[in-house]
């Protein structure tokens, strides 16, 4: 691998551990600007009024994540797609890194999509929410934004290896895989 596909390489995976830290450095500012809103609660139930800043640092908390997700996931490749069990059992140990990867991080992108969305839907200007306690949506989402940096870091690296590795290391897996080892 030359040496301007390497840096190119740390500069793509700074970039979405950057946006993806200040997508949840957004979602928990949005948690403390919701949790100054005046409130009312009785029990396990409470009357709030919307935040519009905790609406828009939860809006901006949610894009980031999406654009960091679609970063890492453009820029990884994907054309070594892995379409049926058998195959990932032949397959290196970087595409099955990167494999598991990919589903753990779709995965916390779809919780944490939710969750952030959840968040900014209640601090909507339109609503002023009396009902069950829904608190720390924006930390939860937040937490998530971390872990996606960490999913999205593995997978790139992972895909990134697997797309450069050598023939000789794909055919070692297969003769492995044959003989009943694993690889």
């Amino acid at each position: 691998m030359t040496i301007k596909r390497q840096a190119c390489n740390i500069l793509v995976c700074l970039m979405v551990v950057v946006i993806d830290i200040t997508a949840g450095t957004l979602a928990i500012e949005a948690e403390v600007a919701q949790s100054k809103v005046s409130q009312l609660k009785v029990w396990i139930f409470e009357c709030r009024y919307p935040s519009y800043e905790a609406f828009k640092l939860g809006l901006a908390a949610t894009a980031l994540l999406v654009l960091a997700h679609a970063i890492s996931n453009l820029l990884g490749g994907c054309g070594f797609c892995i379409r049926s069990k058998e195959e990932l059992h032949k397959s290196s140990s970087n595409k099955q890194l990167a494999f598991a990867s990919l589903v753990i991080q779709w995965t916390v992108l779809a919780i944490a999509f939710s969750i952030l969305i959840m968040g900014v839907l209640g601090n909507s200007r339109s609503r002023k929410t009396c009902g069950i306690s829904r608190e720390h949506y924006f930390s939860v989402g937040g937490i998530l934004c971390f872990l996606h940096a960490l999913f999205s870091l593995s997978y790139y690296i992972a895909a990134t290896a697997a797309a450069v590795a050598p023939p000789q290391e794909v055919e070692k897996n297969i003769k492995l895989t044959q003989q009943g080892g694993h690889a």
